[in-house]
């Protein structure tokens, strides 16, 4: 594996900015996720990194060599698409073992079978190896994908929010199974998705981007302690951060200058006693089993905090709401103390 550092590159598609001076460094063998919106230029860096576009300015280096101006053969890296872009009129093996016989990398096939009976087993699909691409499920077509990409042993994998187009179960599934073989290998992967739980779930670290620019980097209990502005807040957390006016919680200690007050859904108490920080009114109850999210009106205000599963409140009753370490923001956003 190898390590990669981006320094100062910038990308643009005529007037539109894709890539705003990015610096960022993956350190061998790290698993490190880009997390943000459509847009926000989390393909277009994949893309960078992979030498399929050409950086308008800045740097790109792979295991200590600049590969700024190289073609993507060079680059020793692997991509992972969205979609699973098998070969379907070939079974799961030659899928897996095509990268291995091109003429660039051709291995004799002792070799190749070794290395995909390898893969097939971390990937727990040794059972579909005659099977045809298109004879397997949703889940199965990923795991092919992703074998092919493992097959090569390239220095960085490059995926592109592969898991995306599978339901939830499987998701999860394939979270967990990702990060076992990342963890296996020790290989150095470059993740992108809009999905903050495959962010914290898998990610060392994990880098918030917004158009084009990197908000911010770290793991993923600092993004999610100590964000550095609201759009960061707003990115980690099911459900959302609660953002809502200052004047809304007047009673709760904090910094003169603050504009907006951000309260983690489980941060939030509530009881009958003592000096509230605010009362509300419940409007809807969510039950989900495990807990309820109780959806509340604080004068004009709407926000969600966390509840027991037993909890007697219903809709109408009013509570007394107690926050928890707060977070402050300015009026761009900015949180104080950052």
């Amino acid at each position: 594996m190898a390590d990669v550092s981006l320094k100062g590159v910038s990308k643009s598609f005529r007037d539109v900015a894709a890539i705003r001076s990015l610096d960022m460094d993956i350190a061998d063998g790290e698993f490190l996720v880009l997390l943000g919106p459509t847009g926000a230029g989390k393909t277009t860096t994949l893309r960078l990194v992979a030498g399929l576009e050409r950086a308008d300015a800045g740097s790109i280096w792979i295991d200590g060599r600049d590969m700024t101006k190289e073609p993507p053969p060079a680059r020793d890296v692997t991509f992972v698409f969205q979609q699973y872009s098998l070969y379907p009129h070939m079974t799961v093996y030659d899928n897996i073992a095509f990268p291995l016989r091109s003429p660039a990398r051709r291995l004799s096939e002792d070799q190749v079978k070794a290395r995909v009976d390898e893969v097939a087993e971390m990937l727990r699909i040794e059972h579909k190896l005659k099977n045809k691409a298109t004879a397997l499920s949703g889940g199965e077509m990923q795991r092919v994908a992703i074998g092919r990409a493992l097959v090569r042993r390239p220095a960085i994998f490059l995926m592109d929010e592969p898991l995306s187009s599978l339901d939830a179960k499987l998701r999860a599934e394939l979270r967990l199974e990702l990060k076992r073989i990342q963890r296996e290998l020790g290989a150095t992967i470059l993740y992108v998705t809009h999905d903050q739980i495959e962010a914290m779930t898998m990610a060392d670290r994990i880098g918030v981007l917004r158009e084009g620019a990197l908000v911010q980097i770290g793991t993923p209990r600092e993004i999610y302690e100590a964000p550095v502005d609201a759009y960061v807040a707003a990115k980690l957390g099911s459900p959302r951060i609660n953002l809502l006016p200052r004047t809304a919680f007047p009673n709760v200690p904090g910094p003169p200058e603050a504009v907006t007050i951000g309260a983690r859904t489980e941060n939030i108490l509530f009881d009958g006693a003592g000096a509230a920080s605010a009362e509300g009114a419940v409007d809807w109850i969510e039950h989900l089993g495990d807990q309820n999210h109780l959806h509340l009106s604080v004068g004009a205000h709407k926000m969600v905090m966390l509840a027991e599963p037993d909890t007697e409140l219903a809709v109408g009753d009013r509570v007394h709401l107690h926050l928890q370490a707060p977070l402050f923001f300015d009026g761009d956003g900015r949180r104080i103390g950052a």
